[in-house]
């Protein structure tokens, strides 16, 4: 008898277990209005020392009298889940190379100057429409031991229950995108990293990230 009852305890787990995962792959395919966001690596020059001016615009530093050197643009976008739900409160940090192609990192062997009156870090949080907005430089592009590597800003987003680290990457570069290999290594999902260049303005660009939540 406790045999009998061990061996249908197993059967009642084993059948929750299938059903669950059958509703779990339901359930996944019918949130997918959205594809999330492509995953990249962090890479090696995420700040050390997080700097004292961290706000959403890093062409001025609070105390410099100078902008920083470079084509200003404008990045703007929306945190949301694969339903379109914007996500609230979602922590963007983010980090670039200077218009040089050089980041503020004593890590990074590049001899191209570095460029006092740029910030290149910034933390933010999406509104309660899940928007978030960025006034910065366009990245040079730099050699690095896996080749060249294009324009992009690196992202580290936190939702609610998802994390995602990833790199914007700008549609103007598409032949430099297509030969880099963390772009290339995107597949598929590469597309989810290019931001959309406005047409009347050149120099704004909207990139939406989603996440699970």
């Amino acid at each position: 008898m406790a045999k009998q009852l061990i061996m249908s305890r197993r059967a009642l787990v084993g059948a929750g277990l299938a059903s669950a995962g059958i509703i779990a792959a339901t359930g996944a395919r019918a949130v997918q209005g959205r594809p999330l966001t492509a995953e990249s690596p962090m890479g090696p020059f995420f700040p050390l020392d997080v700097p004292a001016d961290s706000d959403a615009d890093l062409t001025m530093i609070k105390g410099h009298s100078k902008r920083a050197s470079g084509q200003v643009i404008e990045v703007t976008g929306r945190i949301l889940d694969q339903k379109g739900n914007p996500i609230t409160g979602a922590r963007l940090d983010l980090w670039q190379a200077n218009a040089k192609g050089r980041y503020a990192h004593p890590a990074d062997p590049a001899l191209m100057p570095l460029d006092p009156d740029f910030q290149g870090y910034a933390s933010i949080v999406s509104d309660v429409r899940g928007e978030w907005r960025i006034v910065t430089i366009k990245p040079g592009s730099y050699d690095s031991p896996i080749g060249n590597r294009p324009p992009h800003i690196h992202f580290d987003v936190r939702g609610k229950s998802h994390r995602n680290v990833a790199q914007l990457y700008f549609p103007e570069d598409a032949e430099g995108n297509a030969k880099d290999r963390l772009y290339k290594a995107l597949g598929a999902e590469a597309g989810t990293s290019v931001a959309v260049r406005n047409a009347a303005d050149p120099n704004k660009y909207v990139w939406d990230v989603v996440l699970m939540g």
